[in-house]
């Protein structure tokens, strides 16, 4: 890759290693497995070895052309550079996209031809767009070239039916009679939620907060057994990510919802899953309270 530019996707698979390299505290020198990368991250191997070798001509990793890729430097020395990532853009047309579709720009339903003339561009880089839109499960494909708008987090009454579906969910996943936590997974996230209480909130890009926070819920639900309620955690995450991962420059008590996050997984590592859903139950209730947008304007910048 060298002398060649990353792709945003290659730039957006990197931004999530160093995001993932920095929410587990990994040493310097540790392995970096691209089948596990690529697990985590939701892709296949080929871009994660991309951006990898781009990290590698960054410096952040080094690779061993027997062995692989392994870290180079500590974390938390990475810091300025995952704010850079945080603050490049995205795929610029899908942020376009994303964009007038929550102000009401675009319809309900849509067709290519008007797409590719509204955003000038050919009608590959447009399906590109589409198909991760469609992987996020905000648009669907209709006849022929018609695509249509899927439900959003576009309002204050979405919002709040946002959190009524998760503090539905996610309290019932914890009292699935299938429900088992994985203790290994259960403490690194444990950790994860301790370093952002001692001081990583301050310190953590905003994306790196919001993916932390997702990492929780999305693994609660997973262990809940039931493959429905962890695709409808995971999806609705990927919604509130529209919306949440712009924000950069208001930071909301992250520490106290840490706090919150420590006291469900203590809950569950005693096997009180009856007060982890308590928890879980007040714990989303009071997120609605804290973020609701009712009594301001709705801003599709808002923090979460």
């Amino acid at each position: 890759m060298s002398g060649i530019s990353p792709t945003s996707l290659q730039v957006r698979i990197a931004r999530d290693i160093v995001a993932l390299v920095r929410r587990d505290a990994c040493p310097v020198g540790a392995h970096l497995a691209e089948s596990q990368l690529a697990r985590e991250i939701g892709t296949s191997r080929s871009p994660v070895n991309a951006a990898l070798k781009w990290l590698a001509e960054l410096g952040v990793v080094r690779h061993d052309a027997n062995r692989g890729f392994f870290l180079a430097c500590e974390p938390a020395s990475l810091t300025g550079i995952a704010e850079q990532f945080s603050s490049s853009p995205d795929e610029p047309l899908y942020l376009q996209i994303a964009n007038d579709r929550l102000t009401g720009a675009l319809p309900d339903e849509v067709g290519e031809a008007e797409l590719m003339r509204r955003y000038e561009v050919a009608r590959t880089t447009l399906r590109k767009a589409l198909a991760r839109i469609a992987r996020e499960g905000w648009i669907e494909q209709g006849v022929g070239h018609g695509w249509r708008f899927l439900g959003m987090i576009d309002s204050p009454e979405a919002y709040d039916e946002s959190f009524a579906f998760r503090q539905s969910i996610e309290v019932t996943g914890l009292l699935s009679p299938s429900f088992r936590c994985e203790p290994a997974q259960l403490e690194e996230i444990r950790e994860t939620q301790q370093r952002i209480v001692d001081g990583g909130w301050s310190l953590m890009t905003a994306a790196e907060l919001f993916d932390a926070n997702s990492h929780f819920h999305e693994s609660l639900a997973r262990w809940s057994g039931n493959r429905f309620i962890h695709d409808a955690v995971r999806r609705i995450n990927q919604l509130r990510r529209l919306v949440e991962y712009s924000q950069t420059s208001v930071r909301k008590p992250r520490k106290g919802q840490a706090e919150e996050h420590l006291a469900i997984l203590d809950a569950i590592a005693r096997s009180d899953l009856l007060s982890a859903a308590t928890l879980m139950r007040n714990h989303l209730d009071g997120a609605r309270r804290l973020k609701s947008p009712r009594t301001q304007s709705f801003d599709t910048g808002r923090s979460g």
